[in-house]
């Protein structure tokens, strides 16, 4: 049969017309802790989140929130820190340990075939951990040399340094530990910051994977049974004024550095504005994408610089604008200078239809990419959760992108996009 299809011509793409996401079945276990299930993929794993509203922003000593996080695999009641890995090992489970500044979550990957005995030790983990101190001084220790290895980075030097420069560092997202704060951090810290926090009440479990009967009789049964903890969480929301440094240039002296790193940043609106879903698409072809504007200027056609990009840093009630480079001392003028360059195109040039369509079909397919299975699904539904954000999220930010015009990019250049409130951090050796 004679092959009739005109293979000369590029067959049409279909448009995305909505992101319809999986939503997660939410009930309540009988010890009262909310649970969200989303019941997807084929192979017999899942995953389980415990979710604390436990971050730095709740802690009244440095480091006490992300210690009394981490310390938890360090041994319980029931099991040392040695019996906690060698079981998790034996069952071919994962554990994961992060805090943010509102949030602590506890991360397990297990086996379907194993999810009660993995379960139980991990309830032992967030019921009854002793924080022993030996243990303790080990993952000090560990994080101590962490931080000095972070110290000698010309890009951690530079991102702490923006920050503190934008919100003072006095607040929360401008202050960082020293090593005496390491020193000065105690068990009793952390007893009391977990006697405070980790109880049923301030908890949120999410459930994710090949979600099986017996999976859902063995989270139940070993998570769900009893309440657990002493006291109600004092949830009180708290207040930090901003108080930002009034120089608009930083340095930050690194003799022996190689190259300058680069932070370029703005306090800005944050995920709840009604602005914000169409800046992420003036932010992406600005410096979120390698197709982007700075990216096309000043890695391809300068040359200053392998890599800059632009983004925005999402934080409790606000956001940060931020560009990022690496670059040769000798080139950190030039790359600020077309920074600016760039910005005033926005201002001034309209961004043609077709530059802000190869935009759209970007996010619109990296939006497709993030929630491609189940794992990827829970990761989104707890940035929901812990964004305070409603379930028509993701077809808004969908709808944002589509409906964004050239008019939209130039109104929120001018608006958000300002060379005024940019400040410019450098992290490098000082030139002459």
């Amino acid at each position: 049969m004679p092959d009739k299809m005109d293979r000369t011509q590029q067959p049409p793409i279909s448009e995305l017309e909505e992101l319809d996401l999986q939503k997660p079945v939410r009930t309540v276990l009988p010890n009262g802790i909310p649970l969200s299930v989303i019941n997807s993929g084929e192979q017999e794993v899942c995953r389980i989140d415990l979710v604390f509203e436990a971050g730095q922003l709740r802690q009244n000593t440095l480091l006490q929130a992300l210690f009394t996080n981490r310390m938890l695999r360090e041994g319980t009641v029931r099991y040392t820190s040695a019996e906690i890995a060698s079981k998790l090992d034996y069952y071919g489970a994962w554990l994961e340990l992060t805090c943010s500044m509102e949030h602590a979550i506890v991360t397990l990957y297990t086996l379907n075939r194993y999810c009660r005995e993995t379960l139980s030790v991990l309830h032992s983990m967030v019921t009854e951990p002793v924080f022993p101190e030996k243990e303790f001084a080990t993952v000090v220790d560990m994080n101590l040399q962490r931080l000095q290895v972070n110290l000698a980075n010309v890009e951690y030097l530079s991102q702490r340094s923006l920050l503190g420069s934008l919100f003072g560092e006095n607040h929360p997202y401008g202050k960082f530990a020293k090593e005496e704060d390491y020193r000065n951090l105690t068990t009793e810290h952390l007893k009391s910051f977990y006697d405070k926090y980790y109880t049923s009440d301030n908890c949120h479990i999410f459930l994710a994977g090949k979600i099986t009967p017996a999976v859902m009789d063995a989270v139940t049964d070993v998570m769900g049974t009893k309440p657990f903890g002493s006291n109600k969480a004092d949830l009180t929301k708290p207040c930090f004024e901003i108080q930002s440094v009034p120089q608009k240039r930083i340095f930050t002296e690194k003799s022996d550095a190689v190259q300058s790193s680069l932070r370029m940043g703005a306090v800005t609106i944050d995920h709840n504005h009604e602005d914000y879903l169409k800046l992420r698409v003036l932010i992406t072809l600005f410096g979120g994408y390698f197709g982007s504007r700075l990216m096309t200027n000043i890695r391809e056609e300068k040359g200053y610089t392998y890599g800059i990009s632009a983004g925005l840093m999402s934080y409790p009630d606000t956001s940060v604008l931020m560009i990022n480079s690496e670059s040769d001392n000798e080139y950190v003028e030039a790359v600020v200078r077309e920074v600016y360059a760039e910005i005033d195109r926005l201002h001034t040039e309209p961004v043609s239809e077709q530059e802000l369509t190869m935009v759209k079909n970007y996010m619109i397919g990296e939006m497709c990419r993030s929630y491609e299975s189940a794992f990827a699904l829970q990761d989104g539904w707890i940035f929901i959760y812990v964004s305070k954000l409603d379930d028509d999220y993701f077809r808004r930010s969908l709808r944002a992108v589509k409906e964004a015009t050239p008019q939209d990019m130039a109104r929120l250049a001018r608006q958000y996009l300002c060379k005024e409130t940019l400040k410019e951090v450098v992290a490098g050796k000082k030139m002459s």
